[in-house]
């Protein structure tokens, strides 16, 4: 049986260090204190929902953020969390504002549209409604542009019935200290908050950061930062602040068999013995998580070329891929199947039934398999 392995301890030591970090007890002009967002977007990025948003709320976050309705739903109908919910997804659909408003969400408004559906909202039902501002600064997707100035000031202005609790933007390329293109991200937000102050606007909560900005940043980080992949110690960042990885596959040994010299190993012929070898297979591929990697597309040119450089250094290896059973470590052999690969156990005494733990990237990790907190 295959369980994703989330280790408490290391979990609540990332949780402290992101906390000892923030500046929670310094208030900003306003006299707010700092907040750290506890993002539990795609399914608690791999750590489950539920499981992992209650562990942060018992470990002192008291605001998550979400990507999807369904998430909110979720844990406000089925995990009746009580703490704020900020869903970072704008919308000017009337019925999924509605779905959100009736479950207490904080909502985001991006758009003119939005403003206008949510106007038409308040005076349907008699509820507050609680809202934070989305300024796109640079990255395209949500959020008022940041040079229609004189639409957001009159956006905002328009909801005078609307609890106006934060605004904030998000970086595109933080993963890089000292990154032309994300001061200048930063600059137009700050440049969008002075002029609203001009125009006695005046917002409680500003917050720009997430992890990787947030380590390589930290004069940016406003009064709030918002907290995913950090808590996971799994961040695109070059701050090394001791974070610990989180999550590693949990599954056993379900056969055990000895091949002659010259045999082959897996798909595509890749991997041949170089000497009478004996074999443990585990029934874990690429289909449960394992040795996924982020699409090149993702990065930029010289990033490609690092990864290029890798991938050939990684080909004349033997290999790269290792996993600990009975707390030592061993090879992985041949190309990872969709639900199988094979494992060198030559001239141990590892058998079958014993524990295998790979690690991996819970975000990747297949939803079905079963979150195992220790």
């Amino acid at each position: 049986m295959k369980s994703l392995v989330i280790n408490k301890d290391d979990l609540r030591h990332n949780i402290k260090v992101i906390k000892d970090l923030a500046k929670l007890d310094i208030p900003n002009d306003n006299g707010e204190k700092y907040k750290l967002i506890g993002v539990v977007k795609g399914n608690g990025y791999g750590l489950g929902l539920i499981e992992y948003s209650k562990f942060l709320i018992d470990n002192g976050i008291e605001t998550l953020a979400v990507a999807t309705l369904e998430e909110a739903v979720e844990l406000r109908k089925e995990a009746k969390i009580k703490e704020d919910i900020l869903m970072m997804s704008s919308t000017s659909i009337e019925e999924d504002l509605k779905t959100l408003i009736e479950n207490d969400v904080i909502i985001t408004i991006g758009s003119v549209d939005d403003a206008k559906t949510v106007l038409k909202i308040s005076k349907e039902i008699n509820k507050k409604i609680r809202a934070h501002i989305k300024i796109d600064t640079g990255f395209g997707r949500y959020g008022f542009l940041y040079t229609d100035i004189k639409t957001i000031v009159e956006t905002i202005k328009s909801l005078s019935n609307i609890s106006i609790e934060g605004m904030y933007s998000h970086f595109s390329l933080a993963y890089y200290k000292n990154d032309k293109w994300t001061i200048e991200q930063f600059n137009r937000f700050i440049n969008v908050i002075e002029t609203l102050k001009l125009n006695d606007i005046n917002i409680k909560m500003y917050h720009m950061c997430n992890s990787p900005a947030f380590l390589n940043y930290t004069e940016m980080q406003l009064n709030g930062a918002r907290i995913g992949s950090a808590f996971l110690g799994r961040v695109d960042a070059q701050n090394n602040v001791g974070l610990k990885k989180i999550g590693q596959l949990k599954t056993n040994i379900t056969e055990i068999k000895t091949v002659p010299k010259g045999y082959n190993i897996g798909y595509l012929n890749s991997y041949t013995t170089k000497k009478e070898t004996k074999v443990a297979i585990v029934q874990v591929g690429y289909m449960d998580g394992y040795n996924i990697t982020m699409n090149s597309d993702m990065f930029r040119f010289v990033d490609k070329l690092r990864a290029l450089s890798h991938s050939i250094k990684s080909f004349m290896k033997k290999t790269n891929l290792k996993v600990t059973i009975n707390d030592e470590k061993y090879n992985v052999i041949g190309k990872v199947g969709m639900y199988h690969l094979a494992i060198d156990i030559t001239d141990s005494n590892v058998k079958v039934n014993d524990i295998v733990y790979l690690d991996v990237n819970p975000l990747h990790v297949d939803g079905k398999i079963r979150r195992e907190y220790v």
